[in-house]
């Protein structure tokens, strides 16, 4: 029990630490960049070289309450496991601060170990929300996830996909990435077809929409 309490002990203190340096700089790397076996090409930028239509095309994809929640949208987390009960493809109600979370400090899959992560997931995805504000968490999803074969962060992405910084995109192009994120070695960006077009022609749709409404508010307040 003495071992026991001192792993928990050192375990929050680390993870405590971790989080706090990560409030001030970029993580190096994550596990999902070693594990993968295409390399990896990242371009870590502040948000201000971000367009402001890719954060609100990942608001208006991911998450529209990602300004007034605590880091969970229980609506979402129950209609999602209303979904699965059903049966079929399992699909998830994770808002952009859990994603962020898995990103940064955990590993991605399915299987038994899905749900360890997911314990994990909820105490750094509280510990997120605490101790950064709602911009650095944008910040970090944006240039963390991952955006193509190989390829991380949406800087990296929009050099790949439209030979251009991500400080300059459409509301099209960010649409597309938007839509593709979920699965990004899947989805096509460059020439999207079938439902990704069509979602992303979505997404692009509701851009104005989150600007207007002030979904994305507490990323420039």
């Amino acid at each position: 029990m003495r071992l026991i309490a001192k792993i928990i002990v050192w375990f929050i203190a680390i993870s405590v630490g971790v989080t706090v340096l990560y409030r001030f700089v970029p993580p190096p790397v994550t596990v999902t960049m070693l594990v993968d076996g295409n390399g990896i090409t990242k371009d870590w930028v502040p948000l201000s070289r971000i367009d402001r239509n890719m954060v609100a095309a990942v608001i208006a994809a991911e998450d529209g309450k990602f300004c007034t929640h605590n880091g969970f949208d229980t609506d979402a987390i129950e209609k999602a496991m209303e979904r699965n009960a059903k049966g079929g493809r399992i699909r998830g109600g994770s808002t952009i601060s859990q994603q962020t979370a898995k990103n940064v400090f955990l590993w991605q899959g399915d299987g038994w170990t899905r749900y360890l992560r997911k314990g994990f997931e909820v105490w750094f995805t509280f510990l997120i929300e605490n101790l950064w504000d709602k911009r650095r968490i944008m910040e970090v999803y944006l240039n963390v996830a991952e955006t193509g074969i190989g390829t991380y962060g949406v800087e990296a992405g929009s050099q790949r996909y439209f030979g251009q910084s991500a400080a300059h995109l459409t509301p099209a192009q960010a649409g597309r990435m938007a839509a593709a994120l979920p699965s990004p070695k899947t989805r096509s960006v460059k020439n999207p077809a079938g439902f990704t077009r069509r979602y992303g022609n979505t997404i692009a749709a509701r851009i104005g929409t989150v600007k207007r409404g002030g979904y994305d508010s507490c990323v420039y307040e």
